[in-house]
């Protein structure tokens, strides 16, 4: 212990600096929540319906779980919504009774496939808008993002460097037991923030302020996320490593390969990689990927001890670190790869997205730590092992800024918290902006896709009033943005397999555009149908 107290006084300034840089990113990236996104709303958000819906449905991108539904009234009150049935990627809702005219928020919180909180509002009316809609007060707090990645960092320093090294001490380090303690402390801390992240799942699932972390409501809504799997997969990754530590060689062995099985079994359980499509590819790349860094980052500490207290079998631990990394580098380095292309898309990515930004990031730091590891192999490996004691000295250090290295980049990771890939948001980019128009002698639904500025394509289905077929001579799309001072655009439409369409309508603008439908039904009479279409950047 008295040589550990000498290291850990070198690493802390180390540390303090990444907490700062870390803490300024995240008080400075602003929060996206584009994992599932709405893709579909009844009623649609902007329109006015005629009389109170029985019923609403919310459609989105990928399956969800709803955590809080509620209606804001045009008085300001808000009714709960908790009468619903989950229909694939559809969210049925049961509408309040005696609803009056005016304009109503259907407010939405979901959580996603990989574990991530979204939300968002529909506004609609019912006979006629009431002025300005109804507020809905948003209770997020800042420092909440700030819990959410100290406490990130914490499990995956815990994670890694003490499953990590506790497979070291039982395959690599054995006999001796140096590093033992920095090991249980390790995951004394991975076990803490475990079970913290299912709180603070839960305060961002619910929208709710830190001091509501006490509240049951919060560790039940964030113990039923994705996450709650993942975290009992970790419980139990640290129960088997901690075992370990107390048995003697093979059943330690054997605990800790099953709690590397376990740690990569809990990161691939949830997360933006994991539930990544294909995830017959992506979940096995995961779980390879944070095997690898357990392996290297959880043996560096335990090692580095054995060589700074002279331990006589030093140079045999050495010898069987320097050939066992490359069959858990490899691996790491090939899945992490494969990962980064499945997120990123396209290189462009890599700089001109938030993910990207921090995935470049991580890459400098992981060659530099490349180079350490290569130098250290190459160089100074096989003079410290025979006792040179210049080797040794710059090898100890060597070891240090590897330590560093990789709590700053467990930092980096934990900021892809909040920030989607590049694959989540060209999906929820290409989601389209579905309206739906009723009235008394028609309706119609109009879908744009993709509901962004650009080139766009619109379907329209048009219907009688009564939902039955309506047969009509021709129509005439017409959009203006009068916000941006953009008069009508008009499109013909063509008749195609039952719908008509429009392809390459280029719009030119964000924003809630103006919709008209001139719907020629006879050469005598003619139809109009009028409503709101929100257009994304």
């Amino acid at each position: 212990m008295t040589d550990l107290l000498p290291m850990l006084r070198r690493l802390f300034p180390a540390l303090v600096l990444l907490l700062l840089v870390a803490a300024g990113l995240t008080a400075a990236s602003t929060p996206v929540r584009a994992h599932a996104s709405l893709t579909g709303a009844v009623p649609a958000d902007g329109s006015m319906v005629p009389s109170p819906p029985t019923a609403f449905a919310l459609t989105f991108s990928e399956p969800t779980s709803p955590l809080l539904l509620r209606l804001i009234t045009p008085d300001g009150k808000s009714l709960p919504l908790d009468r619903f049935t989950l229909r694939d990627r559809t969210l049925d809702i049961v509408a309040p009774d005696a609803l009056g005219s005016g304009t109503y928020v259907l407010s939405w919180r979901v959580v996603s496939e990989d574990g991530h909180p979204v939300g968002g509002s529909v506004v609609f009316s019912i006979g006629a808008a009431s002025g300005a809609a109804p507020l809905v007060a948003d209770a997020a707090e800042p420092g909440l993002q700030a819990a959410i990645w100290t406490n990130r960092l914490l499990l995956y320093g815990g994670l890694f460097v003490g499953i990590g090294g506790a497979f070291f001490l039982a395959w690599l380090g054995a006999p001796t037991r140096d590093g033992a303690t920095v090991i249980s402390v390790a995951l004394a801390i991975g076990t803490g923030a475990a079970l913290l992240s299912i709180g603070l799942q839960g305060l961002d699932a619910l929208g709710a302020p830190l001091g509501a972390l006490g509240q049951p409501i919060v560790w039940q809504t964030g113990f039923a996320t994705s996450l709650g799997k993942s975290v009992l997969a970790s419980l139990l990754a640290i129960a088997l490593a901690g075992a370990s530590l107390a048995l003697p060689a093979l059943p330690a062995r054997v605990l800790t390969v099953l709690a590397l099985i376990g740690l990569g079994s809990a990161l691939a359980a949830s997360g933006h990689a994991g539930t990544a499509p294909p995830q017959w590819l992506t979940r096995p790349s995961v779980f390879l990927h944070a095997v690898g860094i357990a392996l290297w980052g959880g043996a560096l500490a335990p090692l580095g001890l054995q060589i700074a207290r002279r331990s006589p079998n030093a140079a045999a631990t050495l010898r069987r670190f320097s050939r066992f990394i490359p069959f858990a580098v490899l691996p790491l380095v090939a899945s992490g790869l494969l990962l980064a292309m499945i997120q990123l898309e396209n290189l462009r990515a890599l700089w001109s997205s938030a993910y990207g930004q921090v995935l470049s990031a991580k890459l400098v730091l992981v060659a530099l730590l490349f180079a350490l590891a290569a130098y250290n192999r190459l160089r100074l490996t096989e003079p410290a092992r025979q006792g040179e004691a210049r080797a040794t000295r710059r090898l100890l250090g060597s070891i240090r800024l590897e330590i560093v290295l990789v709590l700053v980049i467990f930092g980096l990771a934990a900021l892809w918290r909040f920030t989607p890939p590049p694959r989540a948001l060209a999906l929820a980019a290409a989601q389209p902006a579905p309206i739906h128009i009723h009235a008394l002698k028609a309706m119609a639904d109009i879908t744009v896709t993709p509901g962004r500025v650009g080139a766009v394509n619109v379907d329209m289905m048009l219907m009688t009033g009564e939902f039955g077929p309506l047969d009509a001579k021709e129509v005439t799309l017409v959009l203006a943005n009068p916000a941006r001072g953009i008069e009508p655009i008009r499109r013909k439409a063509e008749r195609r397999d039952g719908l008509w369409r429009i392809d390459g309508l280029v719009m030119p603008a964000p924003g809630e555009w103006t919709v008209r439908l001139d719907i020629l039904i006879t050469d005598f009479e003619m139809t109009r149908l009028e409503g709101a279409l929100p257009i994304r950047p």
